[in-house]
């Protein structure tokens, strides 16, 4: 299911206090950086990354390529850094805010 915009919010507020964590160097996007980063969503459902310089794709290529490999959902990209989501349905650690049906 995919996120609304008043939880895409909530998660760029979280987002703001974590810590880079993901690298994506001139290797670009190899099996090492999806396992990685799908390990790292298993474990903290919101997963904050860098592309480096040396990168041949942009951020926002890099983004959609491992949401598409993560089955994740993509949160932002601002200049080099994105994030991205994904709910841990067997333990889940960040709480989203209801959407209001009208």
């Amino acid at each position: 299911m995919p996120i609304t915009s008043k939880q895409r919010a909530q998660l760029r507020g979280l987002a703001m206090s974590e810590d880079t964590i993901v690298q994506v160097g001139k290797c670009g996007i190899s099996e090492s950086v999806i396992a990685s980063v799908d390990a790292a969503l298993q474990a903290r459902e919101l997963v904050k990354g860098r592309v480096l310089e040396a990168c041949e794709y942009s951020p926002r290529e890099v983004l959609d390529a491992l949401c598409e490999a993560c089955h994740a959902e993509p949160v932002q990209v601002i200049g080099t850094k994105f994030v991205i989501f994904r709910r841990n349905h067997a333990d889940p650690k960040i709480e989203l805010v209801k959407s209001k049906k009208k």
